[in-house]
């Protein structure tokens, strides 16, 4: 099974930038749908932007042009740039892979837009 472990979340003032870090301990080339998504207390986890088949990227919408995902093959991470940010993007962030039936998240990090 997978092992992902999240880093570079923390506060920022509105406006602001981040950049999230997801180290994965098995090869990104097996691993055909990975990405990000955040949760805040009392609500559902909402997907916040995914590469599938090592290509495909899908965002949601209320992110869509201020944020970016990407991924390092050689070193098995996976990225998620954060532009323009805003209060309601506070949240936790996980990332998260499947493969194979299986169905992985990371512990999650921490995101607070705060003035």
């Amino acid at each position: 099974q997978v092992q992902l472990v999240e880093s570079g979340g923390g506060t920022v003032q509105p406006g602001g930038s981040l950049r999230l870090s997801c180290a994965a301990s098995r090869s990104l080339s097996s691993i055909p749908y990975i990405g990000w998504f955040r949760q805040v207390p009392g609500k559902t986890r909402e997907k916040v932007a995914v590469i599938a088949s090592g290509t495909y990227t899908t965002y949601a919408d209320s992110v869509r042009g201020r944020f970016g995902i990407s991924r390092d093959t050689a070193k098995n991470m996976v990225y998620l740039q954060m532009n323009s940010l805003k209060p309601e993007d506070t949240a936790v962030y996980y990332c998260n892979a499947r493969y194979s039936g299986s169905n992985t998240w990371g512990q999650g990090t921490q995101v607070t837009v705060s003035s």
